[in-house]
């Protein structure tokens, strides 16, 4: 399938742009019904949405920059086309959660309470921003002789996009279901990091683009140390909660 699907006065449109924009809508959307659902000021939400989304791509694009800047070297160029892919989700959360610190400082209000509001936004804007990567033929995984694999370069590899994708659907659904069941602030947050992390580990390995931190893929080195603090976490708040 042409990753570009329309042009407009000689600019390609593509279908990676338009699925990441579909999720930005649809995570904003919920977000806002959230807001309403907590009995906060949507405006609220909405103010930080505007601040967020820059932020996390900007994270996203330089978290991918610094583990490939043997291609970049330094091309400024090269560094602001995004329009081929090249955005990494770990950078676009961390600069979400920059972005998050410094507007609940700014409006006074429970970064975690605002956190909880967003958890599920965001996994959902991943669940379909998984499909852009398959448009660009990228992400992939490795050899497989399993049924569903898909075509790349005449070589049948792993759709690791699809199970990303579909893991992701399955921890929005369950965030949905126990937000009316959490027992303090960032809870669903903290269940939003660690479910996530707990599928990407896994579906990481299947992988042959991974970002390396020496001979480790970094993605995994990431999600145990997101597993392992928030789940502790998670367990001393639940023990205490009792």
């Amino acid at each position: 399938m042409n990753p570009v699907a329309f042009e407009i006065f000689g600019i390609g449109i593509r279908w990676y742009g338009i699925l990441i924009s579909l999720a930005m809508i649809l995570g904003t959307i919920l977000a806002i019904r959230e807001t309403k659902r907590f009995g906060m000021d949507e405006n609220i939400i909405i103010d930080f949405i505007l601040v967020m989304i820059p932020s996390a791509i900007i994270g996203a694009r330089i978290y991918y920059v610094v583990f490939n800047w043997s291609y970049y070297g330094g091309d400024i160029i090269k560094m602001l086309n995004v329009r081929g892919g090249g955005l990494a989700i770990h950078g676009g959360v961390i600069g979400g959660i920059i972005a998050g610190l410094i507007y609940t400082r700014y409006r006074k209000i429970g970064f975690w309470q605002l956190a909880d509001i967003i958890a599920p936004s965001l996994i959902l804007g991943q669940a379909i921003g998984r499909w852009g990567n398959f448009l660009n033929r990228e992400a992939y995984g490795a050899p497989t002789d399993l049924p569903w694999g898909i075509n790349v370069n005449g070589l049948r590899v792993h759709p690791t996009f699809l199970y990303e994708s579909l893991w992701n659907f399955v921890v929005f659904i369950f965030l949905m279901k126990y937000r009316t069941k959490k027992k303090f602030q960032g809870e669903l947050f903290y269940l939003y990091l660690i479910l996530y992390s707990v599928g990407r580990f896994f579906i990481e390995g299947l992988r042959t683009d991974s970002l390396m931190l020496g001979p480790f893929r970094f993605a995994q080195v990431l999600s145990v140390f997101l597993i392992l603090v928030f789940g502790f976490l998670l367990y001393r708040k639940h023990k205490s909660y009792k």
